[in-house]
């Protein structure tokens, strides 16, 4: 086998040979994991479990966020929004700041989503 030139199937087949097991998780929105000294909040996460040897792994990637501690599950929950995002919907459609919070929350967060939605197209 020459390296670099292995197929998604091989390696499928080669990992169930050894007893390792992969489930991808598609209805994950966001993980939040709590530090001692801040949250860290993962939007639009790709979530793959792992199962070798009786033990369970968990690759995670994503768009990752610092939020200060305790903020996080304010911002899982939509009852706040990114302060910058808000500006930007303000600036970009004229609204007030409850329309535009409204319309993020609307928009799960997303910025553009929010101003599309604000503009009417």
């Amino acid at each position: 086998m020459i390296p670099g030139r292995i197929n998604s199937r091989e390696v499928k087949r080669m990992m169930a040979q050894m007893g390792i097991k992969t489930t991808d998780l598609t209805d994950v929105k966001k993980i939040l994991m709590e530090g001692t000294l801040k949250d860290y909040l993962i939007t639009e996460p790709s979530v793959t479990i792992i199962e070798a040897k009786g033990e369970k792994y968990f690759q995670i990637s994503g768009n990752m966020k610092e939020v200060p501690k305790g903020s996080a599950s304010a911002v899982t929950t939509q009852t706040a929004v990114n302060e910058e995002d808000l500006k930007l919907v303000i600036d970009q459609t004229g609204a007030t700041r409850e329309k535009a919070i409204e319309a993020l929350k609307k928009a799960n967060g997303e910025p553009a989503q929010a101003i599309i939605d604000l503009l009417g197209k």
